[in-house]
């Protein structure tokens, strides 16, 4: 495990330090104000919009609360006209962006402000795991969860975190208890916590209902929670070798295939895009956005600089047998942002000497395509997901 950096603050005319855990990958504030009850919403939501952390000492339902009522500042809507998205902790609004482009841009610097400024209400972990605040949860299964390997040696000294990634890791861990039921599978999949979770299930329809090009080997390219890989192995695939780089990624999709009973018919290797060998069907489901991602989850929906999408297409020849198919499941709202041309990729498509086969589209279903008040929404209304069929030039 790397050594975790420290947060230093006072408290009681003593200087303290403690490691800090971040999975967002934000330092530690350096500005430090240990608070309890008596601390009001407005004065909290002022000293965290001005860069002071927050660091809690009083019941634990009383912090939720707070940073509930923060969390309502954060997202009070702006004064018509005001060009402004909520609050101090927004940052440039999107209403006045100049293209869809500068809009997406605008939209998630609003956001990251926003999650930095929520982010300053801190909880510390005793040793253990335990959290010495009153009516506080038992969070150790959460957190040895979220942290895998490193667990054992977090619980040997206390540490600091914020809530608000402190109730991420609750969250996930409930998520994974508890699963969710992909349709297309008939089964429930149990994400862990930095690994994308298959709640959007029109792309799964998409693979499904598509007419597979073989039944003897498949490959499943950046395999996540396993959810592709198993969906191949019930539509009859006899044997499907999935791939991924994050560890985390590797033990859930090991996890759920094992609670499926396909793990001999589903293997799972470690590798960067391909594994060994070619396959009658390699499938991939990049990351859908060439944006960079800015904690441990976002993985899943940024590819910088179309990295996956391209690593995956300019690999695929050398992995896919004579009069096989190349799986590629993606969404334009990239297009639609003005992130990537519909052009570009197809000349990537060319480029790497493939041809497009053939190419089943779906409509979104998400809450997001129907909210009209969403910064990014005519680019989600016009969204649609397809299974480009990839095949050798």
């Amino acid at each position: 495990m790397s050594e975790l950096p420290l947060l230093h603050w006072t408290e009681g005319g003593v200087v303290h330090s403690a490691p800090w855990r971040s999975e967002s990958g934000q330092a530690p504030p350096k500005r430090v104000q240990v608070v309890d009850d008596t601390l009001t919403a407005d004065s909290a939501w002022r000293l965290a919009c001005e860069g002071t952390a927050l660091l809690w000492r009083g019941d634990y339902h009383n912090a939720r609360q707070l940073l509930q009522a923060m969390t309502r500042r954060a997202d009070r809507r702006p004064h018509k006209g005001s060009g402004k998205a909520g609050g101090k902790a927004g940052g440039k609004g999107t209403q006045a962006a100049a293209s869809p482009a500068e809009a997406f841009h605008l939209h998630r610097m609003a956001q990251a402000q926003r999650a930095r400024t929520l982010g300053m209400l801190l909880i510390p972990v005793e040793a253990g795991g335990r959290i010495a605040l009153r009516r506080a949860p038992d969070v150790s299964d959460a957190l040895g969860e979220a942290f895998g390997d490193e667990h054992a040696a977090l619980l040997q000294a206390p540490f600091v975190l914020s809530l608000r990634e402190l109730l991420g890791l609750i969250g996930a861990h409930e998520w994974r208890c508890k699963g969710v039921l992909v349709p297309a599978l008939g089964e429930r999949i149990h994400p862990w916590y930095g690994v994308f979770s298959p709640i959007r299930g029109e792309y799964l329809d998409l693979v499904a209902r598509v007419p597979l090009p073989a039944k003897t080997l498949a490959f499943d390219v950046g395999t996540g929670t396993g959810v592709v890989a198993a969906l191949l192995a019930r539509r009859g695939v006899q044997r499907v070798v999935a791939t991924d780089l994050s560890p985390r990624a590797l033990g859930c999709a090991r996890d759920n295939l094992a609670r499926l009973g396909l793990s001999r018919q589903i293997e799972v290797v470690e590798a960067d895009l391909f594994p060994a060998g070619r396959a009658p069907l390699v499938v991939c489901n990049p990351p859908w956005v060439p944006a960079k991602p800015t904690s441990a989850v976002e993985h899943a929906v940024y590819d910088p600089g179309s990295r996956m999408l391209r690593g995956f297409l300019q690999g695929l020849a050398a992995h896919l047998e004579a009069g096989g198919e190349g799986w590629l499941i993606l969404s334009d709202l990239a297009e639609h942002l003005g992130l990537r041309s519909r052009t570009e990729l197809l000349g990537w498509i060319s480029d790497a000497g493939l041809q497009v086969l053939g190419r089943e589209d779906v409509r979104p279903r998400h809450a997001k395509v129907m909210d009209a008040d969403d910064p990014l929404h005519a680019a989600r209304a016009a969204e649609v997901t397809s299974l480009w069929r990839l095949g050798l030039a």
